[in-house]
């Protein structure tokens, strides 16, 4: 097994402890429940997707929105299912502290789903997943990252050992009752089936100024109303003081623009440097209540505030985002 397929958990104190393989074999790992209890529990773990056209700020927004949920006391799994994985630094996690992406590791999808070398065999469609999210995950800030990655074999189609394990595991996520799970997605549904689909709470679009992510947007939306997903609302990013969000709303038509986040040099920052942008300070904990209340629902938020991060959001909210990280 190649180093980066390590099984990364949590140890004392929150520290990443990597374990590795002892002679004779895998060492058992320590498991430790992925279910909590927190001042949020009454809150019920939503099941949450993002997704929109790259480079609108979705990874950004999952990994904000799972630091700040986490810090109302939700227990949180965040799922870079994008196989531009990025998910990791915006949470904070950087270089070996971040998970290997389980499409990566060949060793576990043979064996899990009985599958051969060259893959001209049959396979199981339905692995066992229930240990992965354990095994190979690991936490920051009270947010427990599990990286899926992309099928990359040339060829294989949408049924192939790496896919099927995927799958299996996201239904498993998507199914648990007790976590929130924020699921970073690229801009379609690769990994969610029917089933699955249905138990999504929630899908956030992400778009920005300009009609491109806004096409992107309303395909996504298609998509996922085709295999049940019904819940779809857009969140604009990048806003500026002179963007015209009546254009904006037009272009979606009737899907629901439901938050607004202003653009924030501060953000691009952080980015660049690798870090999460979200500081938890006061401001920005202030702006994401805001935003929670609007796109996640009427008291799903994880606090009390209002809608100021809704359809008119260039006031309270954009006021608020820019003291965030200053």
């Amino acid at each position: 097994m190649r180093a980066r397929e390590r099984e990364v958990q949590r140890g004392a104190g929150g520290a990443l402890a990597p374990r590795r393989p002892g002679e004779g074999g895998r060492a058992e790992p320590r498991r430790i429940p992925l279910t909590g209890r927190g001042p949020a529990d009454n809150l019920g773990g939503m099941k949450i997707a993002v997704s929109g056209k790259g480079g609108t700020g979705k990874t950004t927004l999952a990994g904000m929105l799972a630091l700040y949920l986490a810090g109302q006391g939700r227990p949180v799994i965040a799922v870079d299912a994008d196989p531009a994985a990025s998910l990791a630094s915006a949470l904070g996690l950087r270089g070996e502290d971040a998970p290997a992406p389980i499409s990566e590791m060949r060793e576990l999808i043979l064996e899990r789903t009985g599958a051969s070398e060259g893959y001209g065999s049959f396979f199981k469609l339905n692995p066992r997943v229930d240990d992965l999210p354990e095994r190979f995950s690991a936490t920051v800030r009270g947010v427990r990252l599990l990286v899926l990655g992309g099928v990359k074999s040339g060829g294989s189609g949408c049924i192939c050992p790496e896919s099927a394990l995927l799958r299996a595991l996201v239904s498993h996520l998507i199914l648990r009752q007790d976590e929130t799970v924020i699921m970073d997605m690229e801009a379609g549904i690769e990994h969610l089936g029917r089933a699955t689909a249905r138990a999504v709470d929630r899908m956030i679009v992400m778009v920005e100024p300009g009609l491109r992510s806004v096409s992107t947007a309303l395909a996504v939306r298609r998509l996922a109303t085709e295999i049940g997903l019904v819940d779809v609302v857009a969140v604009a990013n990048k806003v500026r003081p002179e963007t015209d969000l009546g254009a904006i709303r037009a272009a979606l038509g009737d899907l629901e623009l439901a938050g607004v986040i202003p653009y924030d040099q501060a953000i691009a920052e952080a980015d660049m440097r690798g870090e999460s942008p979200y500081t938890g300070s006061p401001a920005q904990v202030a702006m994401m209540e805001a935003l929670a209340a609007r796109i996640l629902g009427p008291g799903r938020g994880g606090g009390g505030g209002g809608g100021g991060a809704g359809k008119d959001a260039g006031g309270g909210a954009a006021g608020t985002a820019r003291k965030a990280s200053r």
